[in-house]
C-alpha cells in the first residue's frame, strides 16, 4: 500500500503542554481519512506538522515519500476558520492562486466558483461562511495537489452549508482521486465522506483503519458522534465515545 503519510513516534510539545504525544501512523494514499477527535486532541498540530507549518519537537515524519515543506505545491490545506483575505475580491484570489502555483487549473477553479454561485466581484470579507469556505476549498484543491488537507473546514457552518461543501469535496475527488485527511470532532460529518479513520484523545491516536473494518469489529453500523467525554475514556472505554449503535 502506498503511503501518504507516515509518522514513527511523533511528538509536539510547547513547553509543558503536550499536543500531539508518539503519534505513529501509516496513512495510505488514495484514501478520504477521516481525523476525528475531541477539542484539544491534536488534530491540527498533526495537519500543522504535516503540511511543514510546525517542527515536530521529537519523532520522524514523511509526507508524500519526502521531509513536509511549507507552502509545496503538492499539498493543499484549508485552515481551522477556512481563512481568506477579506479585503481582496475573489478574481483577486484565483489570481494570486495562479501566481503562486505552478500547476495552478484556472479552468476548473473558476468553474468551481461559477458552480457554486459566486460572483468574482465579490470581496471575500463580504462573504458568508459558507462561501468562504467554498472559496478556500477552491483555490486549494485548484493547486491540483497530490495531498489535501482540511483542518475542521465545516466547524462554523450550518448545516446546508456543510453539506454543499462535503458535496463539492466529494465531487472533486471523485473527479481527481486526490489524497484527503479532513478533521473534525463531528463524526457524523465525516462517515458520509471518508473511508479510512484516525482517532485522536488526549494527544494520542486511539484507533485507526478503515471505517467499513472498524465498525464490523466493534460491531455497530454506525458512526455517530465524538464528544468531549472522550477525554476521560482509556483506550477500551472510548468505543462507547466514537461508534453508537443505530436504532
Amino acid at each position: 500500500m502506498t503511503s501518504a503519510v507516515v509518522t514513527e513516534g511523533l511528538t509536539k510539545r510547547y513547553g509543558r503542554r503536550t499536543a500531539l504525544s508518539d503519534c505513529t501512523l501509516d496513512i495510505p494514499a488514495g484514501h478520504v481519512v477521516g481525523l476525528v477527535g475531541p477539542n484539544g486532541a491534536g488534530k491540527s498540530t498533526l495537519l500543522q506538522m504535516i503540511c511543514g507549518l510546525l517542527q515536530p519537537t521529537t519523532g520522524r515524519l514523511t509526507v508524500l515519500g519526502g521531509d513536509p515543506i511549507s507552502g509545496s505545491p503538492r499539498i493543499g490545506f484549508v485552515a481551522q476558520d477556512t481563512p481568506v483575505y477579506a479585503g481582496l475580491t475573489i478574481e483577486d484570489h484565483l489570481r494570486l492562486g495562479a501566481h503562486l502555483n505552478p500547476s495552478w487549473d484556472d479552468e476548473m477553479a473558476r468553474r468551481r466558483i461559477d458552480d457554486v454561485g459566486l460572483d468574482l466581484r465579490q470581496k471575500a470579507g463580504k462573504l458568508s461562511g459558507g462561501q468562504r469556505a467554498q472559496l478556500a476549498l477552491t483555490v486549494a484543491v485548484a493547486k491540483r495537489p497530490d495531498l489535501l488537507l482540511l483542518d475542521e473546514p465545516v466547524a462554523a457552518l450550518d448545516p446546508l452549508a456543510r453539506r454543499e461543501f462535503l458535496q463539492g469535496l466529494m465531487e472533486y475527488v471523485a473527479e481527481s482521486g486526490t489524497s484527503v485527511v479532513m478533521s473534525s470532532h463531528l463524526v457524523a460529518d465525516l462517515e458520509r465522506v471518508c473511508d479510512y479513520l484516525i482517532v485522536l484523545v488526549k494527544s494520542r491516536v486511539r484507533v485507526t483503519g478503515e471505517v467499513e473494518e472498524l465498525l464490523t469489529s466493534l460491531g455497530a453500523p454506525v458512526v455517530d458522534v465524538v464528544d468531549d467525554r472522550a477525554h476521560h475514556a482509556d483506550t477500551p472505554g472510548f468505543r462507547y465515545c466514537a461508534v453508537k449503535r443505530a436504532r
